[in-house]
């Protein structure tokens, strides 16, 4: 870890103990009522539960949730998703270790509806969340730091809470991963089918760690989600709560970007294999995503339609590309009895075509899976075979499995 990692986390550790005194000092302020002069003093709670150690004041006012997590995965051949035919037909890597190792840490600080979160990569020394969240009232919401924007739901559910080892191979084309700006959201309900829920940003457009934008042009993003069953849907892949009751959405969402970047990741910018490195202002994309989610006894269900315009500036072409995956799982103790309630099984199956107007380009994957919960998402085991499928002529193709196990622990 370089220097400045270190110091980034040196900084995150003594924020987090700041926070910690700052709740102790309010804790112990002896506090007069206006009606007598009888003093009562701000107590401290500490508790443990699903966002990790959890330190609250007894009026609320302040709180800190602090949570370790921990990502270890085997694959074989590789554990990477292959992009072309040379990652096809190229020797492999088995790979073993830490995938992630994460520190996160959120609450809120003088009233409850003033939060905040950050999140740090312990293992890449990267700082991935740092954002101020004002949510007093639940149709108009602020946010504003940087984070995974609200844009496809694959990319916002955490890799922690997914029902796969990782994410399908739509992801590294079609995401806009994480930004820096300022975002208006909330939750319009209605009463019944009439729930709605939006997020409108204005972002830099240059990727995680970048607080400035290349030239004049912002990205800006919309989505806006109905919640057919009146219900909120979480994001999260696995219905490990069992609803009850249904719960669904169907999302439209689109972004314009004008950047040197054709791509996002955790890393930042980049580029698809298929474009030059790019100069400030070089690509205009638009994009447009068409959602679809279901989580009803056990069973859960989530699909995307993906469709990506990329005008190149410099060189005056234009591509466009799509994308659509389909995925379902389902504890099947719900159906037979004497299967474990921890044990479900699922599938993914995603269709990616880098060029629309080229031909024999077409990239597939299926992947099975599944999972065995020891705790919801907080301590999970998850096994998953894929088979990717790349099209390099009519009616021929190359292609690759891969076995992935991976132990998922937050605490």
């Amino acid at each position: 870890m370089n220097r400045l990692s270190k110091n980034i986390t040196q900084n995150l550790i003594f924020l987090f103990i700041q926070l910690g005194l700052v709740t102790c000092h309010h804790a112990i302020i002896a506090q007069s009522t206006s009606n007598d002069s009888i003093q009562s003093t701000r107590k401290i709670a500490l508790d443990y539960g699903k966002a990790g150690w959890h330190l609250e004041t007894s009026d609320g006012l302040y709180a800190v949730n602090a949570q370790l997590r921990f990502q270890f995965r085997f694959a074989t051949p590789s554990d990477t998703d292959p992009l072309n035919l040379n990652d096809y037909v190229d020797g492999k890597e088995t790979y073993l270790g830490i995938r992630r190792a994460r520190i996160k840490i959120g609450g809120n600080a003088f009233k409850p509806w003033l939060k905040y979160y950050m999140e740090y990569e312990l293992f890449t020394g990267n700082l991935l969340d740092f954002r101020l969240m004002i949510e007093k009232i639940p149709q108009l919401k602020v946010k504003i730091g940087q984070w995974k924007i609200h844009y496809n739901r694959e990319r916002i559910i955490s890799s922690g809470k997914q029902q796969t080892v990782d994410r399908s191979i739509l992801t590294r084309p079609f995401t806009i991963d994480r930004q820096q700006g300022v975002s208006l959201y909330g939750n319009l309900d209605g009463g019944g089918l009439a729930n709605f829920s939006y997020w409108i940003s204005a972002l830099t457009g240059t990727g995680r760690g970048n607080n400035f934008n290349d030239d004049k042009y912002l990205m800006y993003m919309t989505r806006w989600q109905w919640n057919f069953f009146g219900r909120i849907l979480p994001f999260e892949s696995s219905d490990t709560k069992y609803h009850s009751k249904p719960a669904g959405v169907i999302a439209l969402a689109a972004v314009t970007n004008r950047s040197p970047y054709t791509r996002f990741s955790q890393s930042g910018g980049g580029q698809l294999g298929q474009f030059e490195e790019g100069s400030a202002g070089q690509y205009r994309v638009n994009q447009l995503l068409l959602e679809t989610a279901l989580m009803y006894k056990g069973f859960s269900w989530q699909n995307e339609f993906h469709w990506k315009e990329i005008q190149d500036k410099i060189n005056l072409t234009t591509t466009e590309m799509s994308g659509v995956y389909f995925q379902a799982g389902y504890f099947l103790n719900g159906l037979v009895s004497w299967v474990p309630k921890p044990l479900e099984i699922a599938y993914r199956q995603a269709f990616y075509d880098p060029d629309i107007v080229s031909e024999n380009d077409i990239r597939e994957e299926q992947t099975i899976v599944v999972n065995w919960f020891f705790k919801d998402h907080l301590n999970k085991l998850t096994a998953e075979v894929s088979f990717f499928d790349l099209q390099v002529a009519p009616q021929t193709t190359v292609n690759e499995t891969r076995l992935r196990v991976q132990w998922d622990v937050s605490f």
